[in-house]
């Protein structure tokens, strides 16, 4: 099944992300138009040091949640920089950690049906500690949790890409 995109008005755009209504014809030369919300990408952070997971706690404002449990994360907003790099980054600003050891586990789509926000997943391990200054909007908290918590966690996560993060990291059976 194949479909071609043959126009794209944009709505609006701010920040974070814009709104744009594009219109696409169909492989049946049927023509179909869809609101989408355009994100820029994001990654998140699956970090431990082989007893505990690093997470965070932060007000989700859109979602009416005062204290959110997530992965560490963030956007795909510095030019220039990989996915790789941000997650590095936001390692490092938000629980002041840094890994000797990177690896990419899984990249998703979040909400396909009206965004193209990509989110990459990255496991990072062998840990220490690292410096960076954390962006003066965020309010974030710091929580570690036992490895032999992670199916609690994962219970109790309201969050996309933490649990995809948890989830593959129980698969990996690293969580043992």
């Amino acid at each position: 099944m194949a479909f071609e995109r043959i126009g794209v008005d944009e709505v609006w755009s701010g920040r974070i992300a814009n709104v744009r209504v594009e219109r696409w014809r169909q492989e049946d030369g049927e023509e179909v138009e869809r609101e989408v919300v355009g994100h820029p990408g994001a990654v998140g952070v699956v970090a431990h040091d082989g007893e505990q997971i690093y997470l965070v706690r932060q007000p989700r404002e859109p979602v009416g949640d005062p204290a959110l449990l997530e992965l560490p994360a963030g956007k795909l907003d510095e030019e220039g920089e990989d996915a790789l790099a941000t997650a590095k980054r936001e390692l490092a600003e938000e629980i002041g950690k840094g890994a000797h050891t990177w690896r990419h586990l899984t990249t998703f789509w979040a909400s396909p049906g009206f965004s193209d926000e990509e989110i990459h997943v990255y496991l990072a391990t062998d840990l220490y500690d690292e410096h960076a200054e954390a962006d003066e909007n965020e309010r974030i908290e710091i929580e570690t949790v036992p490895l032999s918590q992670l199916d609690g966690v994962i219970r109790d996560c309201k969050d996309s890409k933490t649990l995809v993060g948890l989830l593959w990291l129980k698969a990996m059976g690293e969580a043992s």
